[in-house]
């Protein structure tokens, strides 16, 4: 990415990813995202200010690990809603459906409920009459059902259900053409994925204008991408609980630390940036390889 970077004169963090070619979408995603944050900083503005964003605070959601124990989901569950998330993504797979969401669905009738299908599921009888019946459940949505580039089997599912269909997309070419089949109702944005702020942003404005429900996630173990995630879960759109808070006890190296309490992330509008300082020698204590390119 180094090589791109050097001597690419820009204005806005926009002009980088439009004449670079930044490599993979976690890669651009990295360099996007520092390229946001320097900007902001060089001119006093909130990160989330700068993307459009207008809210103060972000409500959390949270995700079960798939420990296929029935008896436990309850607790686990519970667990979540104690900590204050008013929204909880449970995996499912052919096999490990029905039954796990019908336990929660008993215990948590007001819970808002989301179920992530791994790209397990295909367009068979079967599996329609699965998730059609997952459907009954009042789910707030199903995530990634089938394989990602089946959106017309999205399509038929969001025309027999109505839960939200969230089919997993990562660019705005495939949301678009989400969009012109009626395949979802619902974007999951996660920003390795859309290859940083800048295509994640436009990918919300296209799914807010669509009336599409959206949340965020964070990404990687640092802390950084949680930040970003938070200012991206700031603008209007973003309608769902969103999973931007890191891990309770998880090790930090930003400060402060993008944690939830009582299921709420605030929204950093003090200081410039991503609002948080980044524990650069910690970091770096985890190198393997470095590299100094010179311009």
């Amino acid at each position: 990415m180094g090589p791109a970077l050097i001597g690419l004169a820009w204005d806005r963090p926009e002009d980088v990813s439009a004449a670079a070619d930044l490599g993979a979408h976690e890669a651009a995603a990295a360099i996007d995202t520092a390229c946001w944050d320097l900007w902001c900083r060089t001119r006093g503005l909130p990160l989330a200010h700068a993307l459009g964003g207008t809210r103060t605070s972000i409500v959390t959601g949270a995700r079960i690990t798939p420990a296929q124990v029935l008896e436990t989901l309850p607790t686990r569950v519970n667990q979540a809603i104690g900590a204050g998330h008013t929204r909880v993504t449970v995996d499912v797979r052919p096999g490990w459906d029905i039954e796990p969401i019908r336990v929660i669905r008993q215990a948590f009738p007001a819970l808002a409920l989301v179920v992530d299908a791994g790209h397990a599921y295909r367009d068979t009888p079967e599996h329609l009459e699965v998730l059609a019946g997952l459907d009954a459940y009042g789910l707030a949505a199903i995530e990634r059902p089938f394989p990602s580039d089946d959106l017309a089997a999205h399509a038929r599912l969001q025309h027999r259900i109505g839960a939200a269909v969230a089919p997993d997309l990562g660019d705005l070419d495939a949301l678009e053409a989400a969009l012109r089949l009626d395949a979802g109702r619902a974007l999951h944005l996660r920003l390795d994925r859309f290859g940083g702020l800048t295509a994640a942003r436009s990918a919300h404005d296209l799914a807010y204008a669509a009336g599409w429900d959206v949340w965020c996630s964070g990404t990687g173990g640092f802390g950084i991408g949680q930040a970003a995630a938070v200012a991206l879960a700031a603008l209007p759109g973003c309608t769902l609980p969103s999973d931007v808070s890191d891990p309770a006890h998880g090790p930090v190296y930003v400060t402060p630390p993008v944690r939830s309490s009582g299921g709420v992330v605030g929204v950093p509008l003090t200081q410039p940036g991503l609002g948080h300082e980044i524990d650069e020698e910690r970091i770096e204590r985890l190198a393997t390889r470095r590299m100094r390119l010179s311009a």
